[in-house]
């Protein structure tokens, strides 16, 4: 006799119906899902630091060059904060999720090895999260140092070393070294930043940090994000180390370039 119960090939057994949403964000809590948000994030990231290096460099073409870069930022306005907000998050997120694998590592053994071979792994992939915090504090100290102006330092000027608040401040005010009365001068606040010995000391020996945070993060990232193989892991390999001395040797040349006295000198 026929009946007019539904086929059970109509429905799937496997099938989930919860909206997609609730299928993906499960799937970001297990240890996969996790450090393929971390690699996306490392992605993200990575990408904002060549950028945010390329745009700084402008420092070497003059005053005019960098405090024209900074006012095409400025004048983004809310958008600007909106990106800056988003990447701090975007940063924290991927310290979060590295962290949180960190443990969940330990917690799966609890009692280290007695003698623990290290064949393969490097210094900079065992101590990714060492490293990434590392960044994390010099993150914070440079929004306090140059965006939020928080840091107390001195700057060396011709009339003796002044607090480098009192004179940034001033410079927001006046204007009075720049041309273009509508700008801040981002320059001459860049050149009294790295005149101080130990701010720029702090700035060079966290690139190195970051240079080691890249040089393995680089590569890795495809591999977490299942986009590497055998074959091609060599030329990832190399591709990570030259994005990081890149990096590294980009960021540094600008206080170095300041303290030799390379650039800064039409700053009094």
């Amino acid at each position: 006799m026929a009946t007019a119960a539904v086929s059970k090939r109509q429905h799937p057994p496997n099938t989930d119906r919860r909206p997609a949403a609730r299928q993906f964000l499960p799937a970001l809590s297990t240890t996969v899902g996790s450090k393929f948000l971390v690699a996306l994030t490392g992605l993200h990231l990575t990408g904002f630091v060549i950028l945010h290096m390329l745009g700084n460099l402008q420092l070497f073409k003059g005053r005019d060059a960098l405090n024209s870069y900074a006012k095409m930022l400025k004048d983004f306005g809310g958008l600007l904060w909106a990106a800056r907000t988003g990447l701090l998050t975007v940063f924290v997120l991927h310290i979060a999720l590295a962290v949180r694998l960190k443990l969940r590592s330990r917690a799966a053994r609890p009692i280290p090895y007695a003698h623990e071979d290290v064949i393969q792994a490097s210094w900079s992939s065992r101590h990714m999260v060492l490293t990434g915090l590392v960044i994390l504090a010099f993150l914070v100290f440079h929004l306090m140092h140059y965006t939020f102006g928080v840091v107390a330092a001195t700057a060396p000027t011709p009339n003796g070393p002044v607090n480098f608040l009192d004179l940034t401040e001033s410079l927001k005010r006046s204007e009075a070294t720049d041309p273009a009365r509508d700008r801040h001068d981002v320059y001459a606040m860049t050149i009294y930043g790295f005149r101080n010995v130990p701010v720029s000391i702090a700035y060079i020996v966290a690139q190195l940090f970051l240079g080691l945070h890249l040089c393995h993060g680089v590569a890795s990232t495809f591999q977490s994000m299942g986009w590497c193989s055998p074959r091609v892991w060599p030329a990832l390999r190399m591709a990570g180390l030259a994005v990081a001395w890149l990096v590294v040797l980009g960021n540094v040349s600008m206080p170095l370039a300041v303290l030799t006295g390379l650039v800064g000198g039409d700053v009094p």
